[in-house]
């Protein structure tokens, strides 16, 4: 070799430092195309912060970007991603550490330089296995959540020969130099040993070196021009997607309509509706459709697909940013597009499932909802919606009654439950309307006053007082509904005297615990009923006299369990009655939503392939032995109740809210 030679064997020279000047200018390209696709968001999207807590902020990229964290939660594609993903970043450090080495500072010396190319070898068959592995499952295994398009192959294969062309450049000067230390490359040795074997003389290898020298960095220059038109975008996308994802806010709580200098309250019409990290959702979309297979109403045949939402933003974005001007909120109708139609809206459930999948912290829920805020204001929604909403105004109560026959339920229990507004009381007991009105679940009902009786505790309700709490009022999109309900209930509050709210319904439970103003709860505990047994069973205040020795199974109510990460204390109390739980394949985080929420329970059903409810119900009759499915929300009482019958399963499956349980064991 020549004596002057650089890190790589190669000879200093202006060649050289144009390699370097191309391949630096292609990627400050690539940069610039990220700040257009960037400025946009800005440019369009309405103002939010979402800078505050940077510290918090990194660790979140670290977690999720560079720990890979929710992407390892499904084992064969969260291994596949890692492997590729690290190798990527191994290989971008390594060569910027080679550069820094050569023309800054030599810290690569002695047995530091030895780790750094046994490390970089040893990641090109991590990378290759990983880049099989995803045509593997792209063209044999061909899961129906991928997007299948030629491009997302072609971008793996570009980087694979990027990392071969690399290894063809390290194997050939190590078949030149032959140094002693060749071992610490594992990879790159063996394949030097087969270009020596060939018999080529140090001429011809310096000439095939001296090609895939140039042709390396040609291809690392197309693969940084071409990123940003390739699904590989979301290299730079997801970061800042994370980096900027929501902090303290709650899953459970919707941010409050929006409204302008005036007061004016501002619709999603069109994307200048939206905020500037809602536009970053859709450019952040890596398209793995993690929440495409989690959606229940995909899953039912219904036409939403979360994943299709975010790409329809994107592209809306796309086709559509360059003439949207935000100061005057113009632009073409967002609704209606492709992945965005009204259809598509009504279908959501809003059971978050989306939303705890995406390995890049995606807000589909808050979207559909600002979309569904604006189709509400327009009047068009669902007519058998519209009649509960219209309920919902005038009586307070989903059901169209009075308020006078809220507490119906109560008239035959003795002693008599304590009006919580006449005196003061330790637990105020938000019922809410399922277990207030419907016939089905009267003795449920009963059997919670019972258990609260028994065990001895101090409680009182609303009476005619109570109103909707208005949790799927909101998520419908009725926000002024929500306010006016929100308004009466907390007045009804104010004019008590408690210690806490204790309610049956998980969605009371999550807009009473997260959206009702701070100071009407005034820092007093809101338990869901199960949290409160549980605080009963651990203190000994509440004893069973029998074990009732069933096999169950449990499902998690989306808004107690996903929403608010309620998950042990449930099954606590089913172990303390004695019975044995045994768990369904989809539980905790990941449970399968019912389809009630998110206003689905008042809505017309149009055709489909088969009812969440009717799925778990499935499910549930597959596990071995279990007599009984047991639920904790009123609204899962009446779907499960309901899809026993319509899948016949009555006779092997008992559906039991768990308060049931609790009153037999006492």
């Amino acid at each position: 070799m020549p004596e002057k030679t650089d890190f790589f064997g190669v000879p200093w020279g202006w060649a050289h430092i144009l390699v370097y000047v191309v391949v630096i200018g292609c990627f400050l390209f690539m940069l610039y195309r990220l700040y257009l696709q960037a400025r946009l968001w800005w440019k369009v999207g309405r103002p939010e912060k979402r800078w505050d807590q940077p510290f918090k902020r990194f660790w979140r990229v670290i977690q999720y970007i560079f720990g890979q964290s929710k992407v390892m939660g499904q084992l064969y594609p969260g291994l596949m991603h890692v492997a590729i993903f690290w190798s990527f970043l191994v290989f971008f450090a390594g060569t910027a550490a080679a550069v820094i080495n050569t023309r800054v500072y030599p810290f690569l010396v002695g047995r530091p330089y030895l780790y750094y190319k046994l490390i970089l070898d040893l990641f090109v068959p991590v990378f290759l296995i990983g880049v099989m592995l995803a045509e593997y499952r792209r063209w044999v295994q061909k899961p129906k959540r991928l997007t299948f398009e030629d491009r997302f192959s072609w971008s793996l294969i570009l980087i694979a020969f990027i990392v071969v062309t690399g290894l063809m450049v390290e194997s050939l000067r190590l078949a030149i130099q032959q140094p002693a230390w060749a071992a610490w490359s594992p990879v790159a040795s063996p394949v030097s040993q087969i270009w020596m074997i060939t018999g080529a003389s140090e001429a011809t290898l310096y000439a095939i070196y001296y090609v895939f020298y140039v042709v390396h960095p040609l291809l690392v220059c197309l693969f940084f021009v071409l990123l940003p038109s390739t699904p590989m975008f979301h290299v730079l996308t997801t970061p800042l997607n994370v980096f900027f994802s929501r902090l303290n806010r709650p899953l459970g709580q919707l941010a409050p309509v929006p409204q302008d200098a005036k007061g004016v309250p501002i619709y999603t019409r069109s994307l200048c509706n939206l905020t500037w990290s809602q536009l970053l959702n859709g450019d952040g979309c890596t398209e793995c459709g993690r929440c495409q297979d989690a959606c229940p109403a995909h899953a039912a045949g219904q036409p939403i697909n979360p994943k299709e939402i975010m790409l329809g933003l994107r592209n809306a974005l796309h086709s559509d940013g360059a003439i949207l001007d935000k100061r005057e909120g113009k632009g073409p109708d967002l609704i209606g597009k492709p992945g965005l139609t009204e259809d598509i809206l009504w279908s959501c459930s809003s059971c978050g499932a989306c939303v705890q999948e995406c390995p890049v912290l995606n807000e589909h829920v808050d979207t559909i909802v600002d979309m569904r805020r604006y189709l509400v204001s327009e009047g068009r929604l669902d007519s058998k919606a519209q009649d509960v909403l219209n309920s919902l105004g005038r009586y307070g109560n989903s059901f169209g009654q009075s308020e006078r026959a809220r507490a119906k339920w109560a008239q035959t229990l003795e002693p008599k439950i304590k009006d919580a507004r006449k005196g003061p009381v330790e637990y105020l007991w938000f019922v809410g309307d399922y277990a207030s009105y419907s016939p089905a679940l009267t003795d449920v009902t009963r059997s919670t006053a019972n258990v609260f009786q028994k065990a001895g505790i101090d409680f009182g309700i609303l009476y005619e007082a109570e109103r909707n709490a208005g949790n799927d009022v909101r998520r419908v999109g009725e926000e002024g509904l929500f306010e006016m309900l929100a308004e009466k209930n907390g007045a009804a509050l104010a004019k008590c005297n408690f210690k806490a709210i204790v309610t049956t319904d998980p969605h009371s439970y999550n807009t009473l615990k997260h959206e009702y103003p701070a100071d009407l709860i005034g820092g007093r505990p809101v338990l869901h009923y199960t949290e409160l047994l549980d605080q009963l069973i651990a203190s000994g205040r509440l004893r069973f006299s029998k074990s009732l020795g069933y096999k169950v199974t449990y499902q998690d109510p989306c808004y107690l369990g996903r929403y608010n990460m309620v998950y042990e204390a449930p099954r606590r109390v089913i172990r303390a009655t004695g019975c044995e739980i045994h768990e369904m394949p989809r539980n905790g985080k990941r449970a399968l939503c019912c389809g009630a929420g998110g206003g689905r329970i008042w809505m017309e059903e149009k055709a489909i392939k088969e009812r969440p409810s009717e799925s778990r119900i499935r499910e549930a009759v597959g596990l071995d032995g279990v007599q009984c499915f047991v639920v904790s929300c009123p609204k899962d009482m009446r779907m499960y109740g309901d899809a026993v019958k319509t899948t016949g399963q009555e006779q092997k499956l008992a559906v039991k809210d768990l308060i049931e349980l609790v009153n037999a064991a006492l």
